[in-house]
């Protein structure tokens, strides 16, 4: 009995002892604190691009992005499944009255350009003449590329180039500005419109009314076609969001904005 006594207690001293090494193994390395960034597809590329430089300079946090859209990121965040939300457009007023706790901040600007296929002979279109191509859909002269439902894009295109007129049904409607400019790219007689940022040499970005689309017309205001980039928190960001937020209007987090294309805001 004597003996069954001394080996039970040093099992359990020998369990003491490596429970205790294990606990004092995983001292000083906790797990990386997680920010979620997730919306719009126009900000998606550029929130990517401050993530990798924030997390350079914060190895103990990791930065999440994803896409879906910027109705979804608004929801995402207003429902805590987000840290920051991001949004290509405003709050909707149906948003502000259902999540009056959100807090919106821009992070940059953009300009939406209506882009064609290089091959084509146009260069420029009047906002009347934009508007009545996506009203009558795709025919003989034009094939009409729209964003999906939930777009902040579409949204703002609806509103400053539609003006309360229908994108006709007769379209094809993507998911993203990078499904947008690969389609327009890849079709000849192709229309359809993405973000600034976006606009490489695959495609040809249309001159609206004589103006083009580029960051000084849109600073001015003389391109029609222009919106802010935002971040949307439940509340006032705090801790790490707040500080990811705060690098992304810095000088250097402006300065990548310049460099991916967009407009910075400082």
């Amino acid at each position: 009995m004597y003996h069954t006594m001394k080996k039970r207690w040093f099992l359990l001293s020998l369990t003491g002892l490596i429970l205790a090494a294990l606990a004092l193994s995983g001292c000083g390395q906790s797990s990386p604190e997680s920010i979620v960034v997730g919306g719009s597809t126009t900000v998606q590329p550029l929130a990517e691009k401050w993530a990798k430089v924030f997390e350079a300079k914060n190895p103990d946090v990791e930065v999440t992005i994803q896409g879906g859209g910027s109705s979804a990121g608004v929801k995402g965040c207003a429902q805590a499944i987000l840290n920051i939300g991001a949004a290509s457009r405003e709050l909707k007023s149906s948003e502000i009255r259902e999540y009056p706790d959100l807090i919106v901040t821009h992070v940059a600007a953009d300009g939406v350009a209506i882009v064609v296929h290089q091959s084509s002979s146009t260069t420029n279109m009047t906002l009347e003449e934009i508007k009545n191509a996506f009203a009558t859909g795709s025919n003989q002269t034009w094939t009409v590329i729209n964003r999906e439902e939930g777009s902040g894009t579409r949204e703002v295109f609806e509103e400053k180039v539609m003006a309360g007129a229908e994108v006709s049904s007769n379209a094809e409607f993507l998911p993203s500005n990078g499904a947008v400019k690969q389609k327009v790219a890849s079709t000849a007689n192709a229309i359809g419109y993405i973000s600034l940022g976006y606009v490489d040499s695959s495609v040809k970005a249309l001159s609206v009314g004589d103006v083009t689309c580029n960051e000084a017309n849109c600073l001015n205001g003389s391109y029609p076609v222009t919106r802010y980039l935002n971040f949307v928190t439940k509340g006032e960001p705090e801790g790490q969001p707040k500080e990811f937020i705060s690098f992304c209007l810095s000088s250097e987090g402006q300065k990548i904005v310049e460099e991916e294309g967009y407009i910075s805001i400082k």
